[in-house]
């Protein structure tokens, strides 16, 4: 089993959605033959998917020949695919931001999200999920945003959008953890204790 940890935070050891996430992979690595692909979203090492990278994919569409510039561009992307597609579970740990994801795993999304690699589109059927026979776990952490919390406290747009992507690309299997509030909270060792708690019961 190859497991992809995708880190989508900022904070390194200061972490709270990372701290969880890797008791969620500690008791995934216990089965044998278990590896696991560390991916940070804010090392620097994604590719833009900038104006090279759309022309390269209108090229493929169309059958049009793409530039040397669009084709490096495109092997990029590719690579970041190829890197997805060769998990079994995926890992994702993200914090709230402004309500939703931050913008580098929104990028990643972006990048891996294209039709015959993640889905296929029929006319008559609509879109289909190709990613399937996957598990994925996110870890969310908020610091003040919480569930039943009242609705001038913020909101969570980033938890139903993830259920809907991982939907979209065929992983029916999802299970999200959060740690919150990590920050407006008298008791904040006990939140997060239940959210450990959480993670390694939903790895079964």
């Amino acid at each position: 089993m190859k497991i992809l940890h995708i880190n989508a935070s900022t904070r390194g050891t200061q972490s709270q959605s990372l701290s969880v996430a890797e008791r969620l992979i500690a008791k995934l690595q216990a089965k044998p033959g278990t590896t696991v692909d560390r991916l940070d979203l804010f090392d620097g090492s994604l590719p833009a998917f900038d104006a090279n990278a759309v022309g390269a994919k209108m090229a493929l569409f169309t059958g049009a020949n793409a530039t040397e510039e669009q084709k490096a561009s495109w092997n990029r992307v590719e690579t970041v695919f190829k890197r997805f597609a060769a998990a079994d579970v995926y890992v994702i740990n993200t914090p709230l931001w402004n309500n939703g994801i931050p913008y580098a795993l929104k990028q990643f999304i972006d990048l891996v999200t294209q039709p015959g690699w993640t889905f296929g589109f029929d006319p008559a059927s609509g879109y289909k999920g190709l990613m399937t026979g996957k598990r994925a776990f996110v870890v969310h952490a908020s610091g003040v945003y919480h569930q039943d919390v009242p609705p001038n406290f913020g909101s969570d747009f980033a938890t139903p959008y993830l259920a809907d992507w991982f939907k979209f690309i065929g992983v029916t299997e999802l299970e999200q953890i959060h740690v919150a509030p990590t920050v407006v909270n008298v008791d904040y060792a006990a939140t997060k204790a239940k959210a450990i708690a959480r993670a390694e019961a939903v790895v079964g």
